[in-house]
């Protein structure tokens, strides 16, 4: 074993004693029971050392072995050491083969920091991301680091693509968003991610599977192996990828988002909604649909809520317009945060500031619905590189009686500038709840008490 390794093995030791754990209290209990043992069996010996039951060469050999020949106080450090040591080795093999079945062959990552980790994210803020697209996988990606009580709340309005023609198809909800989500929170092997992700090509493929993802005939599979019901479907998927928190569609009901434009015209459909312009308002139908039990108890029992980021009309606004969604989010005391997006939406948000989004959010759900909007602090006066796209400028405050309270940070992705970091994001949203989130959410059960 060379030094380097030496020195890994010392150090993950004592990371097994490291607050957090919570081996530590159990090690104690199995300590005193060894002890109690060790202790009777020492004055069994002793006993039998001085009652002179036993002489000759086996006498001599107690002697030794109960170190009779050394000081009181030496011989006690002598065995508790030796004790010691021979617990913990033998403790720690004992965890690596009880725990040795239930990791993925070739993961080299100490068990001691598999099981921390594990302790660790368990105790992390209870968090119900709302949204879709992009954006709210990216933010996922992120929080996954922090917390594995995390619930996303994704949109189910897209029609375009594979999830159009699955939804057409086979009238399944919009998959697409949900499979992005999967990924992100799986804990799965990179592999299973990539074959969930992948896209049969159009021109190698037979045309009844031509432009579908993995992921998204998987869950279209699983809803039928589970006779028509999406929202179970979509629970078994979260165990196959062993996804870290939960993913849970907004309603199972495959809904058609409209839009007015500022024009009078109206427009149907989110893949068309998403290439427009000056829109002034979006709704779903068929009234009336209802939210997800799991959508709407992850928001009941969430400390902190976050909306955003993503396409502000065709991927969030879409789960806002359920009824039971906007109900349970006015109702719950949780802090409320939403992320606007690092750049204007090509079409969709062109020439939109940061007023303008929380004012089209609220004019959608109600005003009130926010206690704070998280921006990114690094604007560009310029254009990005493709023309289409710039930095959406931070005008503040929006109108309304009572604007949110605006927490600018660096959230920028260094390699892509059009769209955040989800560990900057994910950061920035942490300390917000750990600064903020415990003092709002008593002040708001105060005043419904």
């Amino acid at each position: 074993m060379t030094v380097r390794r030496r020195l890994a093995a010392i150090a993950g030791l004592r990371r097994w004693l490291a607050s957090g754990i919570g081996i530590k209290r159990w090690l104690a209990v199995v300590f005193v029971g060894e002890l109690g043992l060790a202790l009777g069996g020492a004055f069994a010996l002793r006993q039998l050392y001085r009652d002179g039951v036993v002489d000759g060469p086996l006498q001599a050999i107690l002697f030794v072995a109960t170190l009779q020949f050394l000081p009181y106080i030496l011989r006690g450090l002598i065995l508790a050491s030796l004790g010691v040591g021979i617990f913990v080795y033998g403790s720690y093999r004992v965890l690596q083969v009880l725990m040795g079945p239930y990791r993925s062959e070739g993961d080299e990552q100490p068990l001691v920091e598999v099981i921390y980790q594990k302790r660790f994210l368990a105790r992390g803020p209870k968090i119900a991301a709302l949204g879709g697209g992009h954006g709210l996988s990216t933010l996922l990606r992120g929080l996954k680091e922090h917390t594995s009580n995390l619930t996303a709340i994704v949109t189910v309005a897209d029609d375009g693509g594979s999830s159009g023609k699955l939804r057409e198809q086979l009238g399944v909800p919009a998959v697409g968003d949900i499979r992005n989500c999967l990924v992100a929170l799986a804990d799965a092997e990179p592999l299973m991610s990539r074959l969930f992700q992948y896209r049969f090509p159009g021109e190698e493929a037979p045309a009844s599977l031509a432009g579908h993802a993995i992921g998204n005939l998987l869950i279209a599979a699983m809803t039928a192996v589970e006779q028509g019901d999406f929202e179970e479907g979509v629970r078994r998927m979260n165990r196959v990828l062993a996804v870290r928190g939960q993913v849970v569609p907004a309603t199972a009901t495959p809904v058609i988002l409209h839009a007015a434009l500022r024009d009078g015209s109206l427009v149907e459909g989110q893949s068309r909604i998403a290439k427009t312009t000056e829109i002034e308002r979006v709704w779903l139908s068929p009234e009336g649909v209802r939210a997800c039990g799991d959508a709407l108890a992850a928001i009941a029992e969430a400390d902190v809520i976050v909306l955003g980021p993503g396409s502000l009309f065709t991927s969030l606004l879409p789960s806002l317009l359920l009824p039971e969604i906007r109900m349970a989010l006015a109702a719950s005391p949780a802090l409320r945060i939403y992320v606007c997006n690092v750049a204007t939406q090509v079409g969709e948000t062109d020439g939109f500031d940061l007023a303008d989004h929380v004012e089209a959010l609220e004019q959608h759900t109600a005003s009130g619905m926010i206690d704070i909007v998280l921006a990114n602090n690094q604007t560009s006066a310029a254009p990005f590189e493709d023309g289409r796209r710039e930095s959406v400028r931070l005008r503040w405050p929006p109108a309304g009686p009572r604007p949110p309270r605006l927490v600018l940070d660096d959230l920028v992705d260094p390699a892509s500038p059009i769209h955040h970091d989800p560990e900057r994001l994910a950061a920035a949203v942490i300390r917000i709840a750990e600064r903020e989130g415990a003092a709002r959410r008593r002040t708001r059960v105060a005043r419904t008490a």
